[in-house]
């Protein structure tokens, strides 16, 4: 086959496994090994397996009780009960004993009269072979146990043996080598210096290639030395079915992996049109699958399930298991780009008679958005995007089950969310929740779309003064309600000892500064502060820079990023930051009435009412709780608080 090393193509994705996998035909091949059947759990059969022995062995009693001559039974009636006599017309059997001629029944203890050691009555006569197992009624010797290709179950073991089956020859597991690659790696157990990067992606790879039926061996970074990576890529390929390499695929000055494998073997591919993780190598040296994968957690996550699962289902025989895959409406609009075929981490659940999937973070290094995920859509190449309320398939990592149980909230970000989840979690087995976060408005306007149970709101009415009830009032024609959260301070997020000396609201046009996203409550504060100090939002250096929750603007302004930005004390607290108080503000989750009597939306407002639950948010620091869990209708130009009646934790 000729050559196709397409130097940072962009080859469509399924085009690119293809030709991969047929340049592989015949020279990726299994192995296999012989195993004790006791150790063959999860391993998948080399060729089928046939039964030494039947099973039962024998004719054998199924019951406890006495052997029995049908024949000699007949007209036993309660009228007219039969006399037996031991060892004459009968033997005494348990379980799995052997049933020999000239017996030919087995009647249960429970129906035998006991007259004394030796005579038994019986009130009703015995039929052919009842409570009897005949030889090879599970298993008949020579029969098909297992079949080729077989990943071997608990249940299958205990069949194995059945059949007198002791050793069973598998495929045997491919060895896999990973090879971190970059200069700027260090190991979880070394203290990070500036311009380090914890290595983690390889042991992700390493419990992935186990998880789907690999052995992984993973070595130390390498530095980016040509001679150094050249060398331990040669020797792998040599030792082991599979070379993975992590980095250094991409077009940059040491970016070494396909030019040392141009030289060791032949690149078949070198780019796919996949988002994100274009980056990808499917080389082939000395007849064995060597990929390369991208530095960023999330491309190279896709980039192992679209390439490298697939050739380690060649070398193990498994078949690839896919996730249940859904129709879900997409609650945010979400643009793409015509060159890529792109995977979205979505978060999903059940409201109403819909499935609801909010996108998470899109970037390649963003590897929580796969931690959080409950699946991914993915918006086909030469697709601009797609809109707010379309539909898409949903490939799901979670059971539907779950999802009908799960609260969705999408809104505004609060560290409270995790922890309310985790709490339904350990309290109410079953029942979870989902947090998205957009900004208040966001939120408000997903309920209105019918796409979530809950908005977590921090809407200030600047007319009023009052928190989210007019915004409620204002925006839907059906009867909603706040569930009260939390009322939380609210201020400034600057730097630990506050080196610019910031004080108040008019300092912070002279600083950069790190904003909120559109329409998030924070924002519409930090506005309404402005407003009130005379301030136009263009003098803010930094205003239109966005950051979608507190801890991200906590995070840029303790890397020096920013020099300060608006948030919540909890996060300065946590990440040891210094914080300039601006006042209280009213965090509360609206809801629409009819999903009040919900059993999970019960169990969320358990959880707000719950001691444990406050005694963590007083550690946290910055929350007044003493009106969580209560309920605030607001309809029909009504403003009424009541009491939510339902018993505490």
């Amino acid at each position: 086959m000729g050559k196709r090393n397409l130097y940072l193509s962009n080859t469509p994705p399924d085009e690119a496994l293809s030709v991969y996998l047929e340049a592989l035909n015949g020279s990726a091949k299994r192995k296999y090994e012989e195993i004790l059947v006791e150790k063959s759990l999860g391993r998948i059969t080399r060729k089928a397996v046939f039964a030494k022995y039947s099973s039962p062995l024998y004719n054998a009693a199924a019951m406890d009780g006495i052997a029995v001559n049908a024949e000699i039974t007949k007209g036993a009636t309660e009228r007219n009960p039969l006399v037996l006599k031991r060892d004459e017309d009968f033997i005494v059997v348990d379980t799995g004993d052997p049933i020999k001629y000239p017996y030919d029944a087995v009647i249960m203890a429970e129906d035998v009269i006991e007259i004394d050691e030796f005579t038994v009555q019986i009130l009703e006569a015995a039929i052919a072979w009842q409570h009897i197992r005949p030889i090879g009624e599970d298993i008949v010797s020579g029969e098909m146990l297992l079949s080729s290709l077989h990943k071997i179950r608990p249940i299958d073991i205990g069949v194995l043996f059945s059949g007198g089956i002791t050793k069973v020859e598998v495929i045997k597991l491919p060895q896999i080598a990973i090879f971190p690659t970059g200069t700027e790696l260090i190991e979880p157990t070394e203290i990070p210096k500036e311009g380090d990067i914890i290595e983690s992606n390889s042991r992700m790879f390493e419990a992935m290639v186990t998880y789907y039926g690999g052995s992984a061996v993973r070595f130390p970074p390498i530095e980016d030395n040509y001679d150094k990576l050249k060398a331990s890529i040669n020797e792998a390929v040599d030792q082991f079915d599979m070379v993975i390499i992590n980095a250094g695929s991409s077009a940059g000055t040491e970016d070494f992996t396909v030019h040392i494998l141009r030289e060791l073997g032949e690149v078949i591919v070198h780019g796919v049109a996949i988002k994100p993780g274009k980056p990808v190598i499917l080389a082939v040296v000395k007849g064995k699958p060597v990929i390369g994968l991208p530095g960023y957690p999330v491309s190279a996550y896709i980039g192992f399930e679209n390439f490298v699962k697939p050739v380690l289902s060649l070398l193990t025989g498994e078949v690839i298991q896919h996730n249940n895959v859904v129709d879900a409406v997409i609650s945010k609009r979400m643009i793409s780009s015509l060159k890529h075929r792109e995977y979205v981490r979505v978060k999903v659940g059940q409201v109403g008679d819909k499935l609801v999937a909010a996108p998470l973070a899109r970037g390649a290094g963003a590897a929580m958005s796969l931690v959080r995920a409950d699946g991914f859509c993915v918006i086909d190449q030469n697709s601009e995007g797609v809109e707010a309320g379309d539909n898409l398939k949903v490939e799901l990592y979670r059971n539907l089950q779950q999802l009908k149980h799960t609260v969705v909230a999408i809104g505004s970000h609060d560290l409270i969310l995790d922890l309310i989840a985790d709490f339904m979690t350990t309290y109410y087995h079953g029942m979870h929740l989902s947090s998205t976060h957009v900004g208040s408005m966001g939120g408000i306007m997903a309920l209105k779309r019918g796409e979530a149970h809950i908005a977590p709101i921090h809407l200030l009415d600047e007319e009023t003064g009052e928190y989210n009830v007019s915004y409620l009032k204002n925006l839907f024609q059906e009867p909603m309600a706040l569930i009260k959260g939390v009322k939380r301070i609210q201020g400034f997020i600057v730097q630990k000892g506050n080196p610019h000396n910031l004080k108040d609201i008019s300092d912070v046009k002279n600083h950069r500064y790190v904003n909120r996203q559109r329409g998030a409550g924070t924002r519409i504060l930090f506005d309404y502060k402005l407003k009130q100090a005379g301030i136009e939002a263009a003098q803010v250096s930094g205003y239109e820079r966005e950051a979608a929750t507190h801890m991200a603007v906590a995070a840029l302004v303790a890397s020096e990023s920013a020099d300060v930005g608006m948030g919540i004390y909890s996060v300065a607290k946590a990440m040891q930051l210094d914080f300039i108080e601006i006042g209280q503000e009213e965090y509360d989750f609206a809801i629409p009435v009819k999903f009040l009597k919900l059993p999970e939306i019960e169990s969320f407002i358990q959880v707000l009412k719950n001691e444990d639950f406050h005694k963590m948010l007083d550690d946290i620091g910055g929350y007044d709780y003493s009106g969580a869990g209560r309920i605030q209708y607001v309809q029909d130009g009504t403003n009424d608080e009541v009491e939510r009646c339902s018993q505490d934790i």
